[in-house]
């Protein structure tokens, strides 16, 4: 049995408040379990210098821990004057795990930035985050194209991103912090609504696995990435094809 008493395929309670924010173009608080991710997208009517000119956007993401999301505080890394290796990785994951599905010749010469903040961490924060950076872009595209800001939906596809492991010889799905620091390997998932893969991140923290093993940890992931898109679907997925 689980330290939350789930079964081992089985994810954790997921709970979506949308317009969370009143500033933003589109927000979501997402949960999964004790984790809790603040997710917001700010609209700017211009793009990088190396985008100018090219008539395309471009899609952006930041991610930080607040000081108290964990048991021990955490010094804001405004302080320290540099981001760590950790924020700038996942900064990077969550932007790469976005831009596949969203087609930036469709939106103008505009650029979307989307801030994740970590409220209370217990584990897969960095897979909670794409997925609540998923929904608040779904929102927040759904509202431009009421606006007739579009002339065509440019989200392509669903995405979805999970953790899972191996802990004592079992496969678990959707890690939280104390099953994660405990894994034999521990693997971060993306992928579409189509089942096409974006992006594995997975390491064998004691011993190498098998080929076998790696594929039963792909199909656990699997089953949980289908759980989250339905959950999707029906939150914000009415123009999605």
């Amino acid at each position: 049995m689980r330290i939350d008493k789930r079964k081992s395929d089985q994810l954790r309670k997921i709970s979506v408040e949308m317009d969370y924010l009143e500033y933003p173009a589109g927000s979501c608080l997402i949960t999964f379990g004790k984790t809790k991710v603040l997710c917001a997208v700010t609209v700017e009517n211009r793009v990088p210098q190396f985008l100018l000119g090219q008539g395309r956007g471009w899609l952006t993401a930041e991610y930080s821990l607040l000081p108290c999301s964990t048991k021990e505080r955490i010094q804001r890394e405004a302080n320290t004057g540099r981001l760590s290796g950790r924020t700038q990785e996942i900064r990077r994951f969550i932007g790469r795990s976005l831009r596949p599905i969203f087609d930036l010749n469709l939106v103008g010469e505009r650029t979307f930035i989307i801030d994740c903040d970590v409220i209370q961490a217990d584990g897969g924060t960095r897979t909670a985050a794409v997925n609540g950076a998923f929904i608040a872009l779904c929102s927040t595209v759904n509202k431009m194209m009421a606006n007739r800001e579009f002339v065509t939906f440019p989200i392509l596809d669903f995405i979805a991103a999970v953790s899972v492991g191996i802990i004592n010889n079992e496969l678990m799905l959707d890690l939280c912090y104390e099953e994660d620091s405990s894994a034999e390997i521990d693997m971060n998932l993306v992928m579409t609504g189509r089942g096409r893969i974006i992006e594995v991140q997975a390491t064998a923290e004691k011993l190498p696995i098998e080929r076998s093993e790696f594929d039963k940890l792909m199909e656990v992931g699997f089953k949980g990435i289908k759980e989250i898109i339905e959950l999707e679907k029906n939150i914000v997925g009415k123009n999605i094809k």
